[in-house]
């Protein structure tokens, strides 16, 4: 490997402008291609072989206005008020009707009308309109969106609170932010300081952004042909600025050394190539090898992100090897530290015995290395604790930002109908071995009714060709709660009891069905994952190094160090822990609700506990604690007197 390499940083440093201009050529074909194509990223959760995702492609074709996507229209009525009373049910019959004649609607059921179960709440302060766009989420355009919003102002000239849920309002896009470019900066101000150089600190970014445009470029081109999502080319750029500004810095560093040290250009160039661009190549393909372990968990967009990934990783390497060394080329000898400087000193001045910080930290180390082994084991190990409670969700209307249209049409239906009502099911019936269809589709619903934590079931309502019908189930907790999981393989559990006794098949599926699966496809892959990853890891490593225990060693700390960051990432992202202090949401969490009324105990605040009180009806949830022991994380207010959220 060290002589092919030495080859090719030769090759590279004598023929610097061939080098160069297909590096130029390259990079202008594939981001003249993007541009030429008009690719773009689409988020589509798309998961193949799976129930939910087969029971929408069926409904995709016998049933298309119940398989598009659907916006929830939601009403609440001024405090003390009914959306039954006159001004308000015409204001709502007005707009449903605007929102029909729209380019892209399909249909809409007024929550008044024969053919809407369960669309107005208990207390008739909050309704819900249903809409059907045509096509999926992804292929909703904006025009469309804007226009469905724009009926807002018909209910709210009546004095109605009006938002608008459902999938085609919730951003998952991911782009390019100042964040970006501020994370650019530092780097290469960090790049001047370690070098005392502006034009030694310039050449890891140039690589870097190359590297970058070349797999973006490449991501986009793609894109045009296959289903790339947003955060594909967000994972590429940010792995492909890091690793690429890493390796470039390997080889630029060795470089800069060995001409402090009088070493020829031409050869120190083609020396580091071959030394650090070793490590550089076996460190790169450690880190292809890892994300494309994405393509076992056997998601489309998982894998398209890996497959993205990994080509800008494999970029960064090319760019490491040929394009410095060719660059190098062009500066010769004007990249060695000045006599004097820093940088001179460091590399020129012989090893002394005097102890650097590196040394006097290693020498601690090394008087207690068990002592050193448990400290780090135990700290990393306490920090894996929280990744058993790793619970994996799509992101949701709760996940939005608090004056979104979207969030705000969350808390109205979880306020005004339960948290179950934002993820409704959908039970996908066969009928076309049935010879009685009504009786055989209430038959199914009381069955579904009988299922734990099922707050409400439709009536069964067939299609056209009266050869597929659907139900409508809501379930009693939040999407993303635990007995929601639990309701959809309850469901799957008595689909072969009733189609024996019926004839007629049963899947489920809907958002909130597909996101379980893409959970349990993501949790059933981790070990496989793991496993594929930390193998092959070890193999390679073994061809370096030639010896066993490295590898090994290097494995276990990767495994550490992964559990550590699930840990982490449990305790910020689920718990709550720190969350206000990185500037992050304090998460959404249903864990508990009143045993009277239902009410999640979080579905507004996060608690330190489960609810001892409610605080909607003031009865004892939960025999674990006493109301004084418990209080708002946000205002400190005693959970038992806390107000009801807005």
């Amino acid at each position: 490997m060290a002589t092919f390499l030495y080859r090719i940083g030769h090759f590279a440093y004598r023929r610097a402008w061939l080098v160069i201009g297909v590096w130029v050529i390259v990079l202008g074909g594939i981001l003249g291609a993007n541009a030429a194509l008009g690719g773009t990223t689409q988020e589509s959760f798309a998961i193949p072989g799976t129930e939910s995702q087969e029971a929408i492609d069926k409904l995709a074709e016998v049933f298309p206005q119940a398989a598009g996507a659907a916006v929830q229209v939601v009403y609440q009525a001024p405090d003390g008020a009914s959306v039954s009373d006159p001004a308000y049910q015409a204001a709502i019959t007005e707009m449903g009707t605007e929102l029909a004649d729209l380019k892209g609607v399909t249909s809409v059921v007024d929550p008044f009308s024969e053919y809407a179960s369960g669309a107005i709440s208990d207390d008739e302060s909050t309704a819900i309109t249903k809409v059907q766009l045509s096509g999926e989420s992804s292929d909703v355009s904006d025009a469309t969106i804007a226009a469905v919003v724009a009926t807002a102002g018909t209910a709210e000239d009546a004095g109605l609170t009006v938002a608008f849920g459902g999938q085609v309002f919730q951003d998952n896009t991911f782009g390019i932010t100042v964040t970006e470019i501020f994370g650019v900066l530092f780097a290469g101000v960090v790049l001047v300081i370690t070098f005392g150089s502006l034009m030694s600190a310039g050449m890891p970014l140039l690589m870097a952004l190359v590297g970058v445009g070349v797999a973006i470029g490449g991501i986009g081109a793609v894109s045009a042909f296959v289903s790339v999502s947003s955060t594909a080319p967000m994972l590429a750029m940010m792995l492909g600025l890091a690793v690429g500004i890493d390796y470039s810095l390997f080889i630029l560093s060795r470089h800069r050394t060995q001409l402090a040290n009088g070493v020829d250009p031409h050869e120190s160039a083609s020396t580091s190539v071959a030394t650090a661009g070793s490590a550089v190549v076996f460190a790169g393909i450690t880190v292809i090898i890892a994300l494309l372990g994405l393509l076992v968990v056997g998601i489309p967009f998982l894998s398209v992100m890996g497959l993205g990934a990994a080509f800008a990783v494999l970029i960064s390497i090319a760019v490491a090897i040929t394009l410095l060394p060719a660059v190098l080329g062009l500066a010769k000898g004007r990249l060695a530290p000045k006599p004097g400087s820093r940088a001179h000193r460091r590399a020129t001045t012989p090893d002394t015995g005097r102890p650097t910080l590196g040394h006097r930290w290693v020498a601690i180390v090394l008087k207690a290395p068990v002592v050193a082994v448990l400290a780090v084991v135990g700290i990393l190990g306490v920090m894996a604790i929280p990744a058993l409670s790793l619970d994996l969700n799509l992101p949701d209307s709760a996940s939005e930002p608090v004056e979104s249209t979207q969030y705000q049409a969350y808390r109205m239906i979880e306020k005004g109908f339960g948290p179950g009502y934002n993820g409704p099911l959908i039970v996908v019936v066969d009928i076309t071995q049935t010879t009685d269809i009504v009786a055989d589709l209430d038959t199914i619903s009381a069955d579904l009714r009988d299922l734990p934590d099922v707050a409400f079931v439709s009536a069964g309502q067939p299609n056209a060709t009266v050869d597929t019908a659907i139900i409508q189930v809501m379930p009693d907790s939040a999407p993303n709660s635990p007995k929601t999981k639990e309701l959809v393989q309850s469901i799957r559990d008595i689909a072969p009891s009733i189609n024996d006794d019926l004839g007629t098949p049963v899947t489920v599926t809907g958002a909130t069905a597909v996101s379980i699966d893409i959970s349990n496809r993501l949790t059933n892959a981790l070990i496989p994952f793991a496993l594929i990853v930390v193998g092959l890891s070890i193999v390679l490593l073994t061809m370096v190094f030639r010896s066993i225990f490295v590898p090994v060693k290097a494995a276990l700390g990767f495994l550490l160090s992964v559990f550590a960051s699930l840990g982490a990432t449990v305790a910020i992202f689920q718990w709550g822990w720190l969350a206000d202090l990185i500037g992050c949401p304090t998460p959404v969490r249903s864990s508990a609700s009143c045993r009277s009324c239902s009410w999640p105990c979080s579905s507004a605040w996060q608690w330190t506990m489960r609810c001892s009180w409610c605080r909607a009806c003031g009865r004892s949830s939960s025999r674990r604690a006493t109301p004084a022991a418990l209080s708002c994380t946000a205002s400190r207010t005693p959970l038992g007197w806390s107000p009801r959220p807005p």
